[in-house]
């Protein structure tokens, strides 16, 4: 059976929370989501609170900025019972976890019906946990390449054909760097996690019980020493994260970038002249005639099992990520909707021209491990590819099933 690893509560960790009750009638809901600067995260809640007549006031709750802190603080206030927790922003890997723990609640009945109707199937996949559905898709993520069309008129369909355009491109002297994530962190888990599945692989079995990997595995991993003794690679690729990509494109030493379309509007604001000639496409594939599948991102809304006020924070986590709000999310932050529906409203495509190619995207892509062990079994996959350059196909690809077979047999616990 898994084993849970419990950490120890702070009594100021659950100092200054609200109670049920706002003071003038209504419920206090408290939502625990990621930090965000546009606004539109409490705009939802305030128009979430005005909807519901009065019945209960949505409190927007920041966590912290990185996704292991926002782990870290919803898992202390669970494992102590918190009752002042109500709804919370999980990642897209947390779900099985949180299940199995008995931490969030079941939506069933009318409220499964309403966060199922019109959502995209594989975002569905990350908050299903063992045929049942334990939270609602808020947002979601896809990369794309992203690549200058002054550099390369036509975009790569495929790696081998990438890494050749950037010898090329070396060569010739001028910008030809692939901007990818190669720091020991989630995004290496994520890189791997893409190429394998564009293979026709994947890292766990289907019941999640034990490593898949295989051929896709070694060809996966060959795919990213290539790319890290190549031309192509940045000399700060084993210390990149997604920023620091978005950097470097914008300050013209690349030629190619895979990463979110958070990239997008940045370039336009911070080097207008390069925007110009900034394109995207599909992400790479392994094979010419098999499709890439890349790791999709986002948040899901689960209700806790310790919420007082269980029926109405169903009812506001549908209303956060409504129609509305989800439009909202996606033009002053960025955040792809989960809805499939608004990849047709003229808006969002105004403002998202690459919005086919995302949903095409979203609609192909791959899940990471769905386990209550992911924590372990991304850890395993990070550190032994890190750095990428060190990759020996094979023995890297033996070692990481040899630990996940012990995270998946609980013989480490959660970090």
């Amino acid at each position: 059976m898994r084993t849970f690893a419990v950490l120890p509560l702070l009594a100021s960790v659950l100092a200054g929370c609200g109670g049920d009750d706002a003071g003038d009638g209504r419920i206090t809901l408290n939502w625990y989501n990621f930090p965000d600067d546009s606004g539109a995260l409490q705009q939802a809640a305030d128009k979430c609170s005005q909807a519901s007549g009065g019945r209960y006031r949505i409190i927007y709750n920041r966590l912290p900025r990185a996704a292991d802190g926002q782990r870290e603080q919803l898992v202390r206030r669970l494992a102590a019972e918190d009752t002042s927790v109500d709804i919370m922003g999980l990642d897209v890997t947390w779900a099985a976890e949180f299940a199995e723990a008995r931490w969030i609640r079941e939506w069933t009945g009318r409220a499964k019906q309403q966060a199922t109707e019109g959502t995209l199937r594989v975002p569905l996949q990350t908050a299903t946990w063992k045929d049942k559905l334990y939270a609602v898709p808020y947002n979601t993520n896809t990369q794309l390449l992203w690549y200058r069309n002054d550099l390369v008129p036509n975009p790569p369909r495929t790696w081998a054909e990438m890494l050749d355009m950037a010898r090329d491109l070396a060569q010739q002297g001028k910008p030809h760097y692939v901007e990818i994530q190669g720091a020991q962190y989630e995004g290496l888990t994520v890189w791997f996690n893409s190429l394998i599945n564009s293979a026709g692989g994947s890292i766990l079995n289907e019941d999640a019980t034990e490593p898949s990997l295989g051929p896709p595995a070694v060809r996966a991993a060959q795919i990213m020493r290539d790319l890290a003794n190549s031309p192509a690679a940045d000399p700060s690729l084993p210390n990149q994260m997604e920023d620091q990509n978005r950097l470097a494109m914008e300050s013209g030493v690349a030629a190619f970038e895979i990463n979110y379309p958070f990239v997008y509007p940045s370039m336009r604001a911070n080097n207008p002249e390069l925007f110009k000639n900034f394109r995207w496409a599909p992400y790479p594939r392994v094979d010419a005639d098999r499709p890439s599948r890349p790791t999709i991102g986002g948040i899901d809304l689960a209700v806790s099992a310790y919420s007082r006020n269980p029926g109405p924070a169903f009812e506001a986590a549908l209303c956060l990520r409504n129609r509305e709000n989800q439009l909202r999310a996606a033009l002053t932050g960025g955040l792809p909707p989960t809805m499939r529906g608004l990849y047709d409203e003229p808006s969002f495509i105004r403002d998202y021209p690459f919005a086919k190619t995302v949903l095409a995207a979203l609609e192909s892509a791959s899940v990471r491990p769905i386990t209550p062990a992911y924590q372990n079994v991304s850890i395993a996959v990070s550190h032994t590819l890190s750095p990428p350059a060190a990759i020996s196909p094979e023995s890297s690809v033996d070692t990481i099933r040899e630990q996940i077979d012990q995270a998946l047999e609980s013989e480490g616990v959660i970090p």
